[in-house]
Order: structure tokens, then sequence, then C-alpha cells
């Protein structure tokens, strides 16, 4: 039986890697993926699929790479696991008046335990960091802008894990349409 599972592609619709979502589904529902439905157009895909997290991640990567001529990563998450991020409620201590966005930074594996990361206060604050997830709030600055300084606070994380790793990070008003 199929499971409701989310992908979330890495890096696409950024200089010449460019994918027409209509174009997304078609490949994917090629490659025998059912009920695929993307939401906004950077590359967040719910579909139906039989199998395991890795087997269902290789074949999508795969059909990607074949359809449209380039690699993309893809973090995955189950229905049980995305309906339980979000009924965690991460940002509900934020003050809603605040002028802020908030993001939630994905892996496709574990992040080491006890890992902690240093606030901007008033800038990037690192709400809450889970197994595989770090929830990010980013104030806005002067100039306008919101998420400028979120590279400075993950450096040091990005320094202990090294290369290997797979991330992608979503506004959580996306996350939020991906069940709707």
């Amino acid at each position: 039986m199929s499971a409701l599972w989310f992908a979330f592609l890495r890096g696409i619709n950024l200089g010449k890697r460019q994918v027409k979502m209509a174009e997304l589904r078609t490949c994917l529902e090629a490659a025998g993926f059912a009920d695929v439905k993307t939401v906004v157009a950077s590359g967040n895909v719910r579909l139906r699929a039989e199998g395991t997290a890795s087997a269902i991640k290789d074949k999508l990567e795969a059909a990607i790479a074949a359809q449209f001529g380039f690699d993309v990563g893809v973090v995955l998450r189950s229905e049980t696991e995305l309906t339980a991020m979000l009924a965690q409620h991460p940002f509900g201590r934020l003050d809603p008046e605040a002028d802020l966005t908030r993001h939630v930074l994905m892996f496709d594996r574990a992040l080491p335990p006890g890992i902690t990361l240093a606030d901007q206060p008033g800038h990037t604050e690192i709400v809450r960091i889970d197994a595989r997830d770090i929830y990010i709030a980013g104030y806005r600055q002067a100039n306008g802008r919101y998420t400028e300084g979120v590279e400075d606070v993950l450096k040091p994380l990005y320094a202990q894990l090294g290369k290997g790793g797979l991330d992608t990070m979503r506004n959580w008003n996306t996350m939020e349409k991906m069940l709707a």
C-alpha cells in the first residue's frame, strides 16, 4: 500500500537549474509516483509511493536527473513526520506581532547529538533543534531583509558536519501548505 510522502528538492530554479513544476509532475508520474502535487515553484512535492524512505529518495533523485540532466538532492519526510513537525508548533513562543520570517532547515540525516548554535539576538534566532530539523526565525533588519545573517549563524554547524550531508531550507508558510 502506498504512503504519503513529501519531497523537498535542493537547489532547483536557481541559475541554469530550471525546472517547471508541470514538467516535474509529469516526470514523477512517469517514474511511477501517484497523486503528485507540487507546492510553490521551489521544488516541494507531495506524492504517494511504496517502499522505504531511502528507496523512494533514490528513485526520485534518479528520475529527476534522467529527465532534467542534473543532479538534485531530495530531503524526504513521511506524512507522520510532517504532521508531527507541524503539530509541535515550533514557533509558538515567538511574539505574533514581531516582524519576522519562520524557516525550517531540514537535513537528510540525523544531526550530531547535543548540537548548539549561537543566536544573533534581534537578527537570527535558533528557535529549536530537532534530530533532523533546525527551526529559525529571521527578524526584519533596517535594510528590509530577514535572513541574510543565517549563514553566519549556521557556519559552525557546517564546519562540524563537513561535506556529504544534504540540507534544504523552507519557509514555514510553505510547510503549512504541504498537507493542504
